[in-house]
Formats: structure tokens, sequence, C-alpha cells
């Protein structure tokens, strides 16, 4: 495989301004609740993660617009219902988010949209809190549920959120001056609000009655700084005290009861901008525009002091938000800012645990690639880039006399803004690169590229094509355009499928038309009960995450996040496949009642007309509900190249009688089915997630792509490259000491293998700094630790991936002398030809795509976006810290 790496193809990451959790204090799953953490960009992108078993998996990102931004998010989880014999309904979950105006809108996780907006005359909302659960027993009206907003003209505004709606309801409280902003808000109880202000002032009030009940007063700032102190967040803990946190870099402790100031701690250098509680009141961690993260805790005596534990800079920037989570042995505090990473800290292991970084890269790459033209095309926010890169790999490193300028093998041939305010959701090119989908929220538009052999920008004339309005006025979440660009798949309102055909013309200069009508592909129906526990997101995990067409467009299928897999087949592709799938239409009668599952108002006025060639269908895989529901949910799902052939071809070549189907999950399970059998392949039969080797079962990072050279499957994932040879076996350690051995360990020592248990990273080292480096053995890399104070190596392996050594260049070179050919036969004895490899070389990697034609050997465009690359605004420095240049 030849390698292009790209490091010119833009993606600017946002800033994070808001996280919160659904469910932030589970102490157990029997209750069903299954926390997801919501996170809002300044693009107004919101993203919905799910950190179960510290995978920290990214399963929804709901696009925004041109001038949004979510400042503010607030989780609202209904109480669980009882339907008895242990069977419970866990309560629905809602979110609602704010954007520096004066409306507030509600999430629909179903669909990937808004559901409603609701706004009133105030002005515009900085801060937003909703009122903690009513206890058992409590009247009706205690247990209607309200938020409460905060405004920039020091007003307190109520929504009411009961019998699933949004509504403004009154203004409780209005400042006669409008100079005292509300900056931030939690609730002590269910009727009274704590209200942190710009006016160096926190203020109780009580929220049914509209009155002020205490007015704490914080005084002036430090000498030489702002006449007012503007308390950037406050908290509650359990038993009634107050935490602030303010512009002088102080965290203030106050008395629940009496409203006095308690304590006052010094830790930041300026302001502390967020706050985060542990479940029992023990912890709290703060954060501020030093960079730095402190834990305080509570002395055990007299006075019960507060009292700093720890501190460190784990962002690049300010630390302008946090939310803690704790669920059985999980326990972190999400933090995020301008330098756009997610940075998990431990809470109750903080000081004895790694952190970890989630890269700002997105979980599914904003890439495609039209293969036979060499274009790349990549998207964020509301602009599309299409470069090119002219040479292959093998022209440039064999060609004599002057050295190439690789920067001359690159071109930005075009630069599209989409009209409108929704940013992209999904874009798909054909394999010729003239065709161009953009799908956003709204809808979805098209573009003919029109070239020859491109090497300046104005070589290609970029031009729209028409849409029909059924597909064109309601958008997508996902499209994609099968291999010969005749069909286009296209994902409405998170889960429906819809399919759109290309009609090709009959005079030559016209391009290819989009058929008025579209068919929707049903999926098949599951039967999920409602006390099955679901986090309370409802049908909110049927959404689909990935499609994939076969290489020969005669097959599709799509994967959601609960892990089930629907596939359909082109009829008329396989005479057998055409009949069973008739018989199999009359007989399923899950398949029959799908319509009912999924409610909409196109499924008759779409579908093409019945009177049609048979051949341009799509129906049901017959064999469709034998396919397996997935272990955890889905990262990748690929199609091999392979097609079935009935006979052997002249090359001696064997007859291939199914597609290869591959899907990794979040627990890295790697598994190839049989779509037409609805069967796993015996590879995957023969080598379970456990006969993974020991560098892929301990990787933190999940897959983000997948591409197929033969049968060996190269997955990528933000930090890793990794091959896996479907054709033989995983090497199976004869002795355990022989298994210590294969992970870069001593024999008779363990395997070190990362048990995280906070959800963040592993244990550190006891010295706490380790100096690491590596050396070469008989040719191999070996990992040394380096004690920097005694100078003593350590055999034992860290486990921070960043410290993992990159795979020597001679590997990469042996598998590509030992490339199989395009039909995946091996070439070479076993012995050269290997089942697996893996490296950290590349990283962070935003994306790979495949440049190579289907006749031609691997070669691909791996794009890595540095950190150094990414802008940020001035940051604060300190005085022992390098100043900037």
């Amino acid at each position: 495989m030849d390698i292009h790496r790209c490091r010119f193809v833009p993606y600017k990451p946002s800033a994070i301004n808001a996280v919160a959790f659904s469910h932030p204090k589970t102490k157990s799953a029997k209750q069903g609740a299954v926390a997801r953490l919501a996170v809002g960009r300044a693009n107004g992108d919101i993203e919905i993660w799910n950190p179960s078993n510290g995978k920290w998996h990214q399963e929804l990102v709901i696009r925004g617009g041109k001038d949004r931004s979510v400042d503010g998010l607030v989780w609202v989880n209904e109480p669980n219902q009882d339907l008895g014999d242990g069977r419970i309904v866990v309560g629905k979950s809602r979110l609602f988010s704010i954007g520096y105006t004066s409306t507030v809108t509600e999430w629909d996780l179903e669909k990937g949209k808004p559901k409603r907006h609701a706004s009133g005359q105030h002005g515009d909302i900085w801060c937003l809190a909703a009122q903690p659960p009513a206890l058992t027993g409590a009247s009706d009206e205690l247990h209607t549920n309200k938020l409460i907003a905060g405004t920039i003209h020091g007003e307190l505004a109520m929504y009411s959120i009961e019998d699933d709606d949004l509504r403004f309801q009154r203004v409780v409280v209005r400042s006669p001056t409008k100079k005292a902003q509300m900056v931030s808000i939690t609730f002590q109880s269910r009727k009274i609000a704590v209200v942190g202000c710009s006016d160096s002032t926190i203020r109780i009030y009580d929220v049914t009655k509209g009155h002020m009940l205490r007015h704490m007063t914080l005084g002036a700032d430090l000498a030489g700084g702002s006449k007012d102190i503007i308390v950037w967040s406050v908290k509650c803990l359990p038993d009634g005290n107050i935490v602030s946190a303010d512009s002088t870099g102080q965290v203030c402790i106050w008395d629940g009861r009496t409203y006095t100031q308690s304590q006052r701690l010094q830790s930041h250098k300026q302001d502390v901008l967020s706050l985060a509680i542990s479940a029992d009141g023990s912890t709290i961690t703060s954060g501020g525009m030093d960079r730095r993260t402190v834990l305080y805790k509570q002395n055990v005596g007299a006075g019960n002091r507060w009292t700093k534990v720890w501190g460190r800079r784990y962002h690049d920037h300010d630390v302008k938000t946090m939310a803690s989570f704790e669920n059985g042995r999980m326990s972190v505090v999400v933090t995020g800012g301008p330098d756009s990473n997610l940075m998990l800290v431990p809470l109750k292991e903080m000081g004895r645990e790694n952190h970890r970084t989630i890269s700002n890269l997105p979980q599914q790459p904003p890439l495609a690639s039209a293969r036979k033209a060499r274009f790349i095309t990549s998207w964020w926010d509301r602009e599309v880039h299409i470069w090119t890169l002219r040479k292959p790999a093998t022209e440039i490193f064999n060609t004599t006399g002057e050295e190439f300028d690789l920067n001359q093998n690159r071109k930005l041939l075009k630069t599209i803004v989409i009209k409108g305010d929704s940013n992209i959701s999904s874009a798909t090119i054909n394999p010729e690169g003239t065709l161009l989908v953009v799908a956003t929220t709204t809808d979805v538009k098209a573009f003919r590229l029109e070239h020859q052999d491109p090497i300046k920008p104005s070589d290609v004339k970029l031009s729209a094509l028409e849409i029909p309005e059924k597909l064109k006025n309601h958008g997508a979440s996902k499209v994609e355009l099968s291999a010969d660009g005749r069909w286009l798949c296209v994902v409405r309102e998170g889960s429906r499928v819809v399919m759109a055909s290309l009609e090709e013309t009959n005079e030559p200069d016209q391009p290819p038309r989009f058929a008025s009508r579209l068919q929707r592909l049903p999926r098949l129906r599951r039967h999920i009960p409602r006390y099955i526990k679901n986090g309370g997101l409802r049908s909110y995990e049927r959404n689909i995450t990935h499609i994939s067409f076969t290489s020969d467009s005669k097959m599709v299928a799509v994967a959601d996040i609960a892990g089930y897999i629907d596939t359909w087949v082109l009829r008329g592709s396989d005479e057998n496949v055409q009949d069973n799938a008739e018989a199999d239409g009359e007989n399923d009668a899950a398949s029959s009642s799908d319509s009912a599952s999924d409610s909409d108002s196109d499924s008759s006025g779409d579908e093409e007309d019945p009177a049609g060639s048979v051949s341009s269908r799509w129906i049901r895989n017959p064999s469709a509900n034998l396919l397996p529901k997935l272990p955890s949910p889905p990262v990748v799902l690929s199609f091999s190249d392979a097609v079935p052939s009935k006979a052997a071809g002249d090359d001696g070549v064997e007859a291939v009688q199914d597609y290869t189907l591959a899907a990794i999950t979040t627990s890295w399970n790697v598994l190839t089915f049989h779509p037409l059998q609805g069967s796993l392949t015996p590879w995957s039969r023969r080598n379970p997630r456990k006969a993974l080797p020991a560098p892929v079962q301990d990787l933190l990072d999940l897959g983000k792509g997948a591409l197929w050279q033969g049968s060996r499957l190269w997955v990528y994932g933000v930090s890793f490259l990794l091959m896996l040879d479907t054709a033989q076996d995983l090497p199976k350690p004869a002795s355990e000491s022989e298994a210590v051995v294969s992970n870069g360990a001593q024999p008779g020592m363990k395997r070190k293998r990362t048990g995280h248990t906070s959800g963040a990273g592993g244990k550190m080292a006891e010295n706490l700094a380790p100096h690491r480096v590596g050396k070469y053995v008989d040719g191999q890399w070996v990992n040394v630790d380096v004690d920097a104070a005694s100078g003593h190596e350590d055999a034992s392996d860290s486990d921070d991936d960043d410290n993992m050594p990159d795979a020597p260049e001679g590997d990469l070179a042996q598998l590509r002398s030992t490339n199989g050919t395009t039909n995946g036969s091996a070439s070479g004895s076993g012995n050269d030809r290997k089942s697996w490899w893996i490296t950290y070389k590349y990283r962070p990697i935003l994306g790979i795509v495949a440049l190579n034609a289907a006749d031609q050997p691997l070669e691909v465009a791996l794009v890595e976006r540095p950190t150094w690359d990414v802008e940020m605004p001035e940051k604060y420095y300190a005085g022992e810290e390098w100043e900037k240049k």
C-alpha cells in the first residue's frame, strides 16, 4: 500500500462551550439509565457521546449553522414508570440548549434536528437550569418541571416543559437597573435558585414567588483589577452549601443555611470559569483561564475546611466548561474549551491515574475520494474543498534526475460554499469525480464537475444539477453514492432510508439526471419492549450511522447505533436472489409489518413507478433477518471489493460465493459476514475478539474507517493504522509467556492491560514521570522505561498510547513487497506474509481515502491534522511558562 501523507486538507475544529451528562450521578445500571454526554460547540454543533465502559463513542452529531452557537446545555429526565414484575420504563430524557439569544431550543435526538423553540419578552439568555426532581409523594404542582433562564438584563424567566412541550411562562424576576447580568445559575432546592451575577453578587431567589431571599457580596476585585467581580459559575453541594467561582481566580464556599462565606480558596491566577461537584460532595473541581484544572477535598476534622490537593494544566487554552460523571467504577470530569479537545480527567483517582485526551477530529471522517479522477473531497461547516493528487506515489519515487517537489503534486481545484445557513451533514462523490452530492439538515444539493485532465482550477467547470423536490427539500443526515454512480442512498430523519436513481440521458453532452420518483427501503422491524433499558431516549438508537455499497453496486448495507444491520439487494442482479426474496417477502411477518414501525408521510408517494424496469428496484435481502445484532455500537461498516461469481476465472482464482461485509464495534469486535447467507464468515468464527493481538485489544481509540486490499482489511483510528489479513488466522501464542513477550514485556511477567477503572487513562507510574525511550534489538523495536532519578531500565509498558513507538519502516516495506493480488490470493510463503500489523506513526488522522482504480494496487491519501495547525485565540501565559513569541 502506497501512502500520501496529506496535511494540506483544511479542517477547522470548533471550540467547546458546554458539556452536560444526562445522568451524571447514576449509581447502578439496574434501573436502565444509560448516560449520554452532550457537547455543544461554537459552530452550533451538538455531539452525543456514550461513555459506557470507558469507550467514549461519538454516536451522533447534530449539525449547526451560520451564526449559531451552543453556549449552554441542560438535560431533563422524566420519572421512571414501574410496570411491575421488575419491569421499569425509563423516564424520557430531553435535551435543551441556549445560544446567547432570547430562545430556548429542545432537540429531537431521534431525528437529529431541533424539535421546538420558545422565547419570551426578555433579554438574551446567558444561563439555564432545570428544577431538581420532585420528592416522592409531592403534590402535582411540585411535580411539574420548569426551566429557569437568566438573562443579560438581570431577569429570571420561567419556561414550562410539562406535557412534552416547551413554552415561555413568565418573567419571575426583573432587575430595575438591568446592570446585573445573570451569568450562572443552579438550584439549591426545587424552590430556591442560586444566581451568580456580574456585579460582584450571588443572589438567592424563591422562583415560585419571585422574591429575592438573600444578597451575598464578594467585594471589590484585587488591586488594579475590575471594579466588579463576575461570578462565572455556581454549584450546590449535597449538604446545601454553595460553591462559587469568580473572575479573581478564587473559589468560595458559602454556608447554605446562613448564606455567609465560610472559606475562600485562591488557586488560579486568572478567572475561574467552571466548576464540577462529585456525587457525594466530597470533591470540587475547578477550571480557569490559566488552563489549570484543580481538585479540592474536604478535611476531616474541626471546621471541615477545604484544601487544594491537585492541580495541573491539561488544556492548551481556557477550561471553559466541565461536568462530572459517576457510574459504578467510572468517576471522571469531562472538560472542554477553545482548544476544542475533550479532556477526561479522573475524579476520585485524580493524581493517581492519567488523564485522556479525546481528539477534536470527528468520529465520522468528513472525507471522500473520486478514485478514478484522483480527487480528495473534504468539507466542514458550509465549505467543500476538492483537491487532486496528480501523480501516483510509484511515479514520484521512481523518478530519476532532479528531486520531485511534493508541493507541486497537489492542487486545490474547487472551493464550494453551500448556500443557506445549515452546516454540511454529509457529502459524497462518484469515482469519476463528475457528480458531487452535499446534504444538510434542510436540503440536498447536487453538482456536476466537468474536467478532462485538470492541472489548474480553471480546468474544472462546476454547475448545479436539478434534484426532485421530494429529495431536495427534506434534507439528510447521510448520503452515499454507489460505486457505479447510478444510485444515491439517503438517510432522512436519522433512521429512514431512501434510494434515488440516476438515469442516463440520450444526449451525450447532458449529465445524468435524478429520477422523479424515489424508493423507500423499509428496515426490519425490531421488537424492543418498552421496559428494555435504553436510557430514556426511545428510538434514538435506531439512528443510522453507516452506509456501505458493494463494489458492483448490487447490495447496500446500513447499521444503526443499536448494532442492527439492514441489507438490500438490487432486483434482477441474481435470479435466485430475486426468487428467494419474493418468497421471503410473503412469509416474513416481521418484514411485511415494517412500514408500521417507521411512520412517515411519503412511504407511498416516494415509491418508484411499479411499471418501471424490474432491474431498477431494491428489495430486502432474503437473509437480512439472519444477521445478528452486533454486541456493541458499530464504528466501521465496509464491504470488501470481492463480488460473487458462479465459476472460477481463467486465472485460476477461486470463485467467490458471497459478499464479505466487515463490521467493527466499540468493544473491538471485528466481525465479517456473508450477507447473502446471513452468517459469519469462517475467518470470523475462528478469530473472535479474544484472538486479536494484545495491542489491538488494548487500543483506547476506536476505529474510524476501513479500506480493503484484497483480503487485507486496513482499519484506522485517530492514532493508529491497523492491518488484518482475513485470508489467514491470527497467530495464537503457544504459552502465556509467549503471549507476554508478544506484547512487549519480558518473559515471566504478566501482560499489562490498560485497566481504565475510572473511565479516563490508566494508573500513573509510581515516580509519576518516567522517561520513555526506545531502541532496536536484533532488528526489533524494544520499549525501555528509564527512571529519570535512578537511570535504571524498567521493562513494564506504559498505558499511554502517546508513548507507543512507531513501527519501523521496514515492516511497511515488507507488507508492500508481500502484497497479495487484487483478488486477495497470498503471494509468498506463509512465513513472509503477515496476518496483522499496526503502527502509531500517523497521528492525528482525520481520515484515509483510496486513490487507485479497481485494477491497480492500493494507494491512499492519509490526511493528518496536527494540533499545531489549529488556530486558537489569544490565551493567558503565566510567569513560569514560556511566553508567546
